[in-house]
Parts: structure tokens; C-alpha cells; sequence
């Protein structure tokens, strides 16, 4: 099967570099424009190279396992390669795959692209091509067609940044294929998904940062059409579990990228009065650029989560029900965090009032936007229960479980209201996320342990805490406490990441090690109008050498300072200190001079407004 990976990869590099001169040569270019992300003239195309090779490299497997004859009528297509449904899979990707070429040259308006897809799908539904979500057969028909049509979309809106749709589309691919079974049992729908990665690996490597051609519609629609369809059968990855969550959670992970990419955009732009359809830079990598990482480790992020999404995909298939739906919870829980965070990204015009007028927005809507406490309660909710479950799951096992799991069902109730209460009562829900600091935490390791004893207590009077386990509570304690707690400082944690793996901003170093240092340097990294790349303090307390401040490292005194800047390694000095002497100063002046380094000092003052005597 390799060789047919390796036929697409070296087709796809020979063919590349000739679609890019054609492209070129015929001006067809991805020129720049304000709602798009590259800043100069990039070719179009690699999606033939893409299709192309995909195609030739199945092909050949055609021809190679048909004894070197071809024909439809002699059975050489279905009876070497698998029943027909497979030879409609490939004959309905080159369909779509010639809807994106005709939209790469003529510009097809989109409800014209939609109706094709609709088409499509529907082929594929009628040749068993098929969710089985509910049970039944409307309602699943219907979600093949949405989940073939939007998979398909998703990855056309996820090409918006050099290398993320083709790397993303790799990792998915290569998920799937270890959900195709024993990699022995070749058929063609195997040798098509090998092919088609193969093609892909070929473009990704011209289409690393900074891209020389981009793949078009004819690369992102064949690739979303393929991955959405072959992940229909997801459902058998190894393991063989048959559970609901399994079924439909595991093509849901492994396509992680895409759906929350395009659910982010799509929700951001009807909340914000914008069309769904519109292009933009308000995608997922355009965010993360936005705060401070370069294109490559945006894009770096996202394949990570592609990865992880995966992996938790395809884990969800070797566990049981129970531990499958514990492990799907935590992590859809991180990604619904790190949604928000991206989502809470300034990337439109801040003022509502002309779009209220306009009536593209109401002021309810707007409203709603702002009623974060209400998320905030609804999270927890989430939180408690699943603490509350991991807390039997991990504390009963086997048939003993299912004895006890009873009592879970029929107190969750009141375990809920005890906690919800006990949490605002202690003023859990006044605290802002972005500044969570140790006050915070002891608010709510209060508002946790108060709860729980009251629940306890609530118990005993009730039944006698018959058949209840005590160490149930205390677990139950112990991972609401964590789970509240790191979903609190998730966003600090996401943000000082960020700042801390950026290559973005005036390389910055404090002068001074002390209380102004640490200021300092929390109020310049968290502003919002400049940027900053924090290599470190420096200050002339030679005992302070080789400690850390919030993470940085005392670089060493005023010498270590003066050896950095006559390197050119420091854009900017800010001296925070009180106690150093003006001739040191007077130094540091004329030496930040010399080499053209700003320098400014940041000072902390009280200045009284009204005095009483």
C-alpha cells in the first residue's frame, strides 16, 4: 500500500511547481485583499496537483489489480477493488473535485457550489454512504447530508493560512486509515485515502509559511468530501465499541479542527451582524496570530489539537462507556474553553450601535453577549456533574459500580443545588478570569468544601448515608476543586503561553528585581495597544542572579545589561526600581543612547487629590 502513498507524493512534488508556472503564467492568483490573510500575489491551483495525483496513483491500482485491463463492463472496477459503492465514492470526488476547479477558474457563486454538494452527498447517501446516529432513517439521512456538506465547507473555510488545511487534513487522514482495519485488506476506498494523503504531503511542502501556491477550491473540496465520507465508518476503529458515544463522538474529534474552526466563525459572524458567508480574518489561526504568535506556531497549535482530537478519538473506541464518556467530556471541555478564548478576541469593530440600528443585530442579542455569568453558572454545572461522576467512577469498578451507580443518578439533584448554592454564597461569581489570583482560589476551595460537607450532612439526616461511601465526597471534593480551579485560570495559563512563546514585539528587559520589577512587568506584558518579548530582568543585587520573576530569568547586573545591548540583542530598557543611584542611571542613559535602545523608567506614584488635616 506504501507505493501507492509514494506514486501520489512524488507526483504531487513533480506537478506543483508546473501548476504554479500555469497558474501564473494564465493569472490565475489569489491576489490580496483587506478580508484576507497573505499580503502578495500567490498562485492558485495545487489542488489540481492535489486531484491529479490522487487520481493517477488509484489508477493504477485499478489497472495493477485488473490484470492490466480496464473496463466497467467486464466487472475489472468492482470485483478487484470492492462493490460499487467504492467506485461512486471515487466518481463523486471527481466530481467535486472538478465543481472547485471550475470554481478556481470561472468563480462559481456559492448557493451554485452548495446545490452541487447537496448533489453529491445525496449520490453517496442512495449508495449507503451513511450516518447511524439515532436509529432512524430520516433523521440519519439527514445528517449525512448535513455532515458531508459541512465537513466538506469546513475545510474550504479552514484554508485560510499557509499549510493549515493541508497539514490538518494529513492528520485526519491518518487517523482514519488506522480505522480502516488491518492495513492487509486493501480496497480502494484504503488506497484512495492513502493516495489522497499522499497528494496532500506533495502540496503541504509548497505550501509551508510563506506559501508559493495555494490549493483553491479544487483541492479544499476534494479533501473535505473525502475526509467527511470515509469518516462515516469511523465507528470501526480499533477496539470495535459500538456505543452511541463511540459512534459518533470519534469522527466528531478526528475532525476536531474543522467543525470548531467554522462553528467559531459561523457564530462569531451572525452574533456581530456579519454574513456567515463572507470571508474575513476572524478565523481560528487569524486569532492566534492576533495575539501575538507568528503564522507558523498558529498553525503549529492547531495541528496539535488535530493531533490530540485524534487521539482522543480513536482512544474512545478501546475504552468502555463509561471511561469513553469521562475522557470525551474533559477534553470537549478544554476545547470549549479555548473556544471562548479565542472567540473573546477583538476582531471586529467594537461598536454594536450601527448594526442595532441597522437592524442586523438586536439589543438582545447584544444583551446576551454580555451575560458571561450565565455561561459561567452553566460550566459549572458541567463541572460538578462530571466531578461528581469521575468521583464513582474512580472509586467503584466492575459490578460494584453498577450497584452503587444508582445512588449517582438519584443524588446528582441535590449535589447540584447544595454546590450552586454554597459557590454563591462564598462569591464565586464575582471574580474575573482573566485576573485569578489566590484569593480567588481560597474563595473557592471555601465554596467546594462547604458544599460538600453540607451535602454529607444533608445525607446522614436523609438516609442514615446508608450505602453512600465517604470517600465518593472526598474524591468528588477534590476534582470539582481542580476542575473549577484550572477552568478559572485557563485563560491566564492560554494567555501567558502566548506571550511566552510569541516572537512578536521590542525585546524588553526591567531593570530591577523587586516588587516594581514584578509590577512592571505584569502591566507591560498585558497591554493591550503594544507588544512586547520579555527576555528578563537584570539588577545589581548580585544575590537576585539566576532567580526567576514570574517566570523570566535574572539575566545578571548592569554589565550583563551592557553586553546584551552592544550585542543588539534588547530593543527597549525599563528601569523599575527606586533605589538605583544617578550616576548608574546617568550610565544606563548615555549607553542606550549610544546604541539607539529606548529607555524608559516606570514609576508607581501617589498623588493626593484631597488632603485632610
Amino acid at each position: 500500500m506504501a507505493q501507492y502513498f509514494f506514486l501520489a507524493l512524488f507526483l504531487s512534488l513533480a506537478l506543483v511547481p508546473i501548476c504554479r508556472f500555469l497558474a501564473t503564467r494564465r493569472g490565475l492568483v489569489a491576489q490580496p485583499h483587506h478580508d484576507r490573510w497573505h499580503d502578495k500575489p500567490t498562485a492558485l491551483l495545487g489542488g489540481v496537483a492535489i486531484g491529479v495525483a490522487t487520481f493517477a496513483s488509484v489508477l493504477t491500482y485499478i489497472l495493477t489489480t485488473s490484470g492490466g485491463e480496464f473496463g466497467v463492463g467486464r466487472g475489472y472496477l468492482v470485483e478487484p477493488t470492492g462493490d460499487l459503492r467504492q467506485v461512486v465514492l471515487l466518481g463523486c470526488a471527481v466530481a467535486i473535485f472538478i465543481v472547485g476547479l471550475v470554481d478556481d477558474l470561472r468563480d462559481l457563486k456559492p448557493f451554485s457550489k452548495f446545490i452541487l454538494q447537496i448533489v453529491v452527498a445525496s449520490i453517496l447517501l442512495y449508495f449507503d454512504y451513511g450516518l447511524a446516529w439515532t436509529g432512524r432513517l430520516t433523521i440519519d439521512n439527514l445528517l449525512t447530508i448535513a455532515w458531508i456538506v459541512g465537513i466538506t465547507n469546513a475545510f474550504n473555510l479552514l484554508d485560510n493560512m499557509d499549510g493549515l488545511c493541508a497539514g490538518v487534513a494529513l492528520i485526519t487522514g491518518f487517523s482514519l486509515l488506522l480505522g480502516m482495519g488491518p492495513m492487509s485488506e486493501l480496497s480502494l476506498e484504503v488506497v484512495f485515502l492513502v493516495a489522497l494523503l499522499g497528494g496532500t504531503a506533495g502540496f503541504l511542502v509548497y505550501n509551508f509559511h510563506p506559501a508559493s501556491i495555494f490549493m483553491g477550491d479544487s483541492g479544499s473540496l476534494l479533501i473535505g468530501l473525502s475526509l467527511a465520507v470515509l469518516s462515516l465508518g469511523s465507528e470501526g476503529l480499533p477496539g470495535g465499541s459500538s456505543n452511541l458515544l463511540t459512534v459518533v463522538g470519534a469522527p466528531v474529534l478526528v475532525l476536531l479542527i474543522p467543525i470548531l474552526d467554522t462553528t467559531l466563525v459561523t457564530l462569531s459572524r451572525i452574533v456581530s451582524g456579519r454574513s456567515a458567508a463572507q470571508g474575513g480574518r476572524d478565523h481560528s489561526s487569524h486569532r492566534l496570530v492576533a495575539i501575538g504568535l507568528s503564522q507558523r506556531a498558529a498553525v503549529g497549535v492547531l495541528w496539535a489539537l488535530a493531533a490530540m482530537g485524534s487521539v482522543v478519538g480513536i482512544t474512545l473506541s478501546t475504552l468502555s462507556l463509561e471511561w469513553s464518556g469521562l475522557l470525551a467530556s474533559v477534553f470537549m471541555l478544554g476545547i470549549v474553553i479555548f473556544a471562548v478564548y479565542l472567540a473573546q478576541i477583538r476582531v471586529y469593530d467594537d461598536n454594536a450601535e450601527p448594526l442595532i440600528r441597522a437592524g442586523k443585530i438586536t439589543p438582545f442579542v447584544v444583551d446576551i453577549i454580555y451575560k458571561r455569568r450565565i455561561a459561567e453558572v452553566g460550566l459549572d454545572v458541567v463541572l460538578i456533574t462530571i466531578a461528581y461522576y469521575a468521583a464513582y467512577q474512580l472509586r467503584f469498578e466492575g459490578q460494584e459500580l453498577a450497584n452503587f451507580f444508582v445512588l449517582f443518578y438519584e443524588t446528582l439533584p441535590i449535589v447540584l443545588a447544595v454546590q450552586m448554592i454554597t459557590l454563591f454564597a462564598v462569591g464565586a461569581y464575582r471574580g474575573v478570569w482573566r485576573y485569578f489570583g489566590l484569593m480567588d482560589a481560597i474563595t473557592f476551595t471555601q465554596g467546594v468544601f462547604a458544599g460538600t460537607f453540607i451535602t454529607v450532612g444533608l445525607f446522614v439526616y436523609v438516609y442514615r448515608f446508608v450505602w453512600f461511601s465517604r470517600s465518593v465526597f472526598l474524591i468528588y471534593a477534590v476534582v470539582l476543586l481542580l476542575l473549577l480551579i484550572g477552568s478559572r485560570v485557563s485563560f491566564r495559563v492560554i494567555s501567558e503561553w502566548i506571550k511566552r512563546g510569541s516572537h512578536a514585539g521590542d525585546r524588553l528587559i526591567i531593570y530591577g528585581a523587586g516588587d516594581g520589577g514584578w509590577a512592571a512587568a505584569s502591566e507591560l506584558l498585558d497591554r493591550q495597544d503594544y507588544s512586547y518579548k520579555m527576555l528578563g530582568f537584570v539588577d545589581d543585587d548580585k544575590e537576585k542572579r539566576h532567580d526567576r520573576i514570574q517566570g523570566y530569568p535574572v539575566l545578571g547586573d548592569y554589565y550583563a545589561l551592557a553586553s546584551l545591548i552592544k550585542k543588539g540583542k534588547v530593543d527597549c530598557v525599563v528601569v523599575s526600581t527606586q533605589r538605583i543611584d544617578a550616576v548608574r542611571l546617568g550610565e544606563l542613559e548615555q549607553l542606550c543612547a549610544e546604541h539607539r535602545i529606548r529607555l524608559s523608567r516606570l514609576q508607581f506614584d501617589l498623588k493626593h487629590l484631597v488632603t485632610v488635616s
